[in-house]
């Protein structure tokens, strides 16, 4: 193994600054991690409103956020040893990293353009199944929604009536009067406690938020990594031409 003062001063600069830069990228791992976490638990209590396609950028950043305490190890060992071989290894994995957070960034971005037509279409085509002893789930998860997000029907509460051909409305589009235990009844008349804006507003709002946030925890934390595969490339070539001339 070469000596640590055998390299240039430049380089050593930026060797030190490599391995201090790893222990940021651990800490975007983390980062990463806990978005792709968080939200993909938002999104699996709604799995009937939303497509594979919001799953799958979470899922994305969870899987980025692991792989990232793998490479790190790469990028410490490489730069505390002056190991060419492992920094070269580091910076081809980054550089594979920094695609994969691009993709999840442009992603969220693309999803929240496409989110509310994707939202409503499932919407429209669950409704049809509220209240049928076969849809149980179904059910549950639309009054979960109408009460969290204080909303009714797709658009309006009138889409219970108009598109899921009910009678009335379902009891989670409006609140229960003071001191009364549940609703006894919900009209598109009650002027009081009923749910006037639509899930699709208030919902889809969520969702798009959440899908910048992906898209800007991909892109930032990109930006972050460009600057580790710019550090490995440096340090390696020094390592490199350090060792042609011993």
């Amino acid at each position: 193994m070469v000596a640590d003062m055998s390299l240039p001063m430049g380089s050593r600069c930026i060797k030190y600054l490599m391995f201090i830069f790893n222990l940021f990228f651990v800490i975007t791992g983390i980062i990463l991690l806990s978005i792709g976490a968080t939200i993909h638990a938002v999104y699996s209590g709604y799995p009937h409103f939303l497509d594979n396609k919001f799953l799958s950028v979470p899922s994305l950043l969870i899987a980025v956020g692991s792989i990232i305490f793998f490479i790190a190890f790469f990028g410490c060992c490489g730069a505390v040893r002056e190991n060419y071989c492992m920094v070269v290894t580091f910076a081809l994995l980054m550089g594979l990293i920094f695609i994969l957070e691009l993709a999840a960034g442009i992603s969220g971005y693309v999803l929240r353009n496409d989110a509310a037509d994707l939202i409503q279409d499932k919407m429209l085509a669950t409704m049809k199944n509220y209240g049928t002893n076969e849809s149980q789930e179904i059910t549950r998860v639309w009054d979960d929604l109408q009460r969290n997000f204080q909303c009714c029907g797709t658009i309006q509460p009138s889409d219970w009536i108009n598109t899921a051909n009910m009678t009335g409305l379902p009891l989670s589009c409006c609140d229960p009067l003071p001191g009364e235990i549940g609703n006894k009844s919900c009209t598109v008349d009650e002027k009081v406690t009923l749910h006037k804006k639509g899930c699709l507003e208030s919902f889809g709002s969520f969702i798009k938020g959440h899908a910048v946030e992906l898209g800007g925890a991909g892109l930032g934390i990109a930006f972050i990594q460009a600057v580790g595969i710019w550090f490995s490339i440096y340090l390696a070539r020094a390592i490199k031409m350090n060792y042609e001339t011993v």
